[in-house]
C-alpha cells in the first residue's frame, strides 16, 4: 500500500512539474529578469559616530529592457538613521539585457542597537505588461551598530596580514633567496679560478 502511495506521489509530482514546464516553455522568453544585490558596511568614525555604506547592484539577467526602472530602500527606521549622503530612492529610464546599475547611499546612525536591512524593492517596467514588475534586493545580515568594541591594537593588523598572507610571503622569500643563490658566485669557485691561472 505505502509504495502504491509513493508511486502515486512520483506520478503526480512528474505531472505538476511538466505542466510547470510547458507553462514556462508557453510563456514569452524574451523579458527582463533582474536580480538585485544589497550590501552595507559599517564605518566607525573617530568622533564615535558610526556610518553605514548602502550598495544596491541591480542586475539584468534577461533577454530585454526593463524600462522606468526604481528602486526603493525604506527599511531603515528614520529614528535610527540619518541620511548623510545620497537618497534611499533612484530611478532610471533603462535597465538593457546584460547590464548592471548601481547606487550607493551613506546613513548616520543615532541609536544603538542590532537593525537587519529589510529588502530593497526594484520595479520596473516590461513592454509587453502593463502593470509594473516588482523584484526585491538580497537582504543583509544583522548590524550591530554603535556597539562596543574594543580598541584595535596597533600592532593586530600585521598580526592579520601574516596570517593572511604569511604563506605567500613565505614562498616569495624562498624564492628569492633561491634566485640570490644561483646568481651571486660563491668565494670558494672563486678562489679555484685564480688558483687555475
Amino acid at each position: 500500500m505505502a509504495d502504491l502511495i509513493f508511486k502515486s506521489l512520483v506520478a503526480l509530482a512528474l505531472f505538476a512539474s511538466s505542466l510547470l514546464c510547458s507553462s514556462l516553455a508557453g510563456a514569452s522568453s524574451d523579458v527582463p529578469f533582474i536580480l538585485a544585490h544589497k550590501k552595507a558596511t559599517l564605518n566607525r568614525l573617530k568622533s564615535g559616530a558610526e556610518r553605514v555604506a548602502v550598495t544596491i547592484e541591480i542586475y539584468n539577467q534577461g533577454t530585454s529592457t526593463a524600462y522606468d526602472v526604481s528602486l526603493t530602500d525604506d527599511s531603515w527606521p528614520n529614528d535610527a538613521f540619518n541620511v548623510v549622503s545620497g537618497s534611499m530612492s533612484k530611478t532610471w529610464e533603462r535597465l538593457d539585457a546584460g547590464g548592471i546599475l548601481s547606487h550607493t547611499f551613506e546613513l548616520e546612525a543615532t541609536q544603538k542597537g542590532v537593525y537587519s536591512g529589510e529588502p530593497a524593492v526594484i520595479k520596473f517596467r516590461v513592454p509587453t505588461k502593463a502593470a509594473l514588475q516588482e523584484a526585491y534586493s538580497t537582504p543583509i545580515l544583522p548590524l550591530d551598530v554603535l556597539a562596543d568594541r574594543p580598541p584595535e591594537k596597533k600592532l593586530d593588523w600585521v598580526k592579520k596580514l601574516l596570517a593572511k598572507y604569511g604563506s605567500l610571503i613565505s614562498v616569495i622569500t624562498i624564492v628569492v633567496l633561491f634566485v640570490y643563490l644561483l646568481i651571486t658566485p660563491s668565494k670558494s669557485s672563486s678562489k679555484a679560478s685564480k688558483k687555475r691561472r
